[in-house]
């Protein structure tokens, strides 16, 4: 029966073994890959690398729903609520009418 330094040994090697395998047989893959894309002049963006065709959509802040008569703060009802509102248990009378 091997030792348990020889079979650690052994694992090492093998370890090196898959890696160098591995890597070989990745730039392999990437050489046929690369000759494809050459011979259909395949794009970044037919292969959706890139976000050039989609448009990032901005966010519009939403209305404001309550608003202290006092100073004129608005606050959408979203969110942590602000100072001038905190602790009072019947927003209503801080609504704003439409």
């Amino acid at each position: 029966m091997p030792s348990y330094k020889q079979l650690t040994a052994q694992l090492e090697k093998l370890h090196k073994e898959v890696a160098a395998a591995r890597e070989k047989e990745v730039e392999q893959a990437i050489a046929d890959i690369k000759e494809k894309i050459a011979e259909y002049e395949i794009t970044a963006e037919e292969l959706g690398f890139t976000s050039a065709g989609t448009v990032a959509r901005k966010k519009t802040p939403l209305p404001a729903r309550f608003a202290n008569p006092k100073t004129g703060e608005t606050w959408s009802g979203r969110g942590r609520a602000p100072a001038w509102l905190s602790g009072v248990k019947n927003r209503d009378r801080f609504l704003i009418k439409q």
